[in-house]
């Protein structure tokens, strides 16, 4: 009985210089994230992409297991392309990887099909049902608004153009003029000179792990969307924001402008 009471005691002695450590780290105050430029990516992010994936699907024969392995291929290909210095464009990538899964599975494709199969729906995507009420609320935040992609000129001009967010932009920014793929962190400093705001004052929104690591590494801010199937990579730092939809995203930072 000595001996519980004397646990007993400690556990109350040791609580006690705890409980005020605990408080103090719940109560820490959140450091506000106020940028200068607000870049954003566009594929997944801002644009659903389910058309996408169904045309490609139906390309391959309706194997729908299949449309996420053509994605991260078409991912690893444009990261060869940096390696490798030789530069093809996002559309001719994700046709050329098409046809890759396409000869492995033994289907049936014709590259004139591939191609039909990922220009014609990747040119006219609708907007995630949060995008516009979202772009609004930071857009009325008054930040200037960019889009920062790995598609071409005349891709996000039709993209932004078809789904009319184009209204909500200051610009676009494509890896067409530096013909090198994000996450390469030569775009993120090249998008910063071309908007002439350092790093400390920059942010990317994004629903893509790889990108929100990539602008960290240069000393962005960071806000990530947590699109269905999406999780974040464990290695990276955390992003500064996260949010389940860019409504989320937009209340924080409406917070944080207060």
């Amino acid at each position: 009985m000595i001996k519980l009471k004397s646990f007993i005691l400690s556990l109350v002695i040791s609580t006690s210089f705890i409980s005020p450590l605990v408080h103090a780290s719940s109560t820490e105050t959140h450091e506000k994230i106020t940028p200068k430029v607000i870049f954003f990516d566009v594929n997944e992010t801002l644009l659903n992409l389910d058309n996408v994936g169904k045309s490609v699907s139906k390309a391959l024969g309706g194997r729908d297991e299949l449309v996420p392995f053509w994605f991260t291929t078409m991912l690893h290909y444009s990261l060869v392309s940096n390696e490798t210095g030789e530069y093809h464009s996002f559309a001719e990538i994700g046709i050329a990887s098409l046809e890759m899964i396409a000869k492995q599975q033994n289907i049936d494709l014709t590259p004139e099909q591939a191609k039909t199969a990922v220009l014609t729906p990747f040119r006219d995507l609708a907007p995630h049902s949060d995008v516009v009420e979202g772009l609004k609320r930071i857009r009325a935040l008054g930040y200037k608004m960019i889009t920062l992609t790995n598609s071409s000129d005349a891709g996000i001009a039709a993209q932004l153009k078809n789904s009319n967010l184009a209204q909500y932009f200051d610009g676009s920014l494509t890896v067409q003029n530096l013909q090198t793929f994000k996450p390469d962190l030569k775009v993120y400093q090249w998008a910063e000179k071309e908007m002439k705001v350092a790093p400390e004052d920059a942010m990317l929104i994004a629903a893509h792990a790889w990108d929100i690591a990539g602008a960290d590494k240069v000393g962005w801010k960071t806000a990530y969307i947590l699109r269905p199937g999406k999780a974040l990579y464990p290695l990276a730092d955390k992003p500064d924001l996260t949010g389940k939809d860019l409504i989320e995203i937009a209340k924080q930072l409406e917070a944080d402008a207060k």
